[in-house]
């Protein structure tokens, strides 16, 4: 069992998926689950969950609202809520975000800032 909150997600949890033979390249923006199964470079700029599958690879600059990575994330990352790296998980880039939750056994490259919970009234 991991450390990682991600045990209870499912397929259907998201609302889109970019299947393992897709490679996109751009600005990515998003406000419903995303499960990024392939490769994505440039930027994701988003207000909803994301997951990085284990075979992955994402090289962009990241922030939205939730991250979890089990795959491969090269850029910073941003979140409002949390980040979380599961033991296959490996983040080249600096974290910003008031739950940082990291795996023991994941590989980190880069400097941890937490910050305050953003809370909406």
């Amino acid at each position: 069992m991991t450390d990682v909150h991600n045990d209870a997600l499912e397929l259907e949890d998201f609302d889109t998926v970019l299947s393992p033979d897709i490679e996109f390249s751009g600005a990515l923006y998003f406000e419903k689950p995303l499960l990024i199964k392939g490769r994505v470079s440039g930027e994701i700029n988003a207000t909803g969950l994301l997951m990085i599958d284990e075979e992955a690879v994402v090289e962009a600059n990241i922030k939205t609202s939730e991250v979890i990575i089990l795959g491969t994330v090269k850029g910073n990352v941003t979140a409002d809520e949390r980040v979380e790296v599961a033991v296959t998980g490996r983040l080249t880039g600096n974290v910003s975000a008031p739950e940082i939750n990291m795996e023991m056994g994941c590989h980190f490259t880069g400097r941890c800032i937490m910050t305050e919970k953003k809370y909406s009234e």
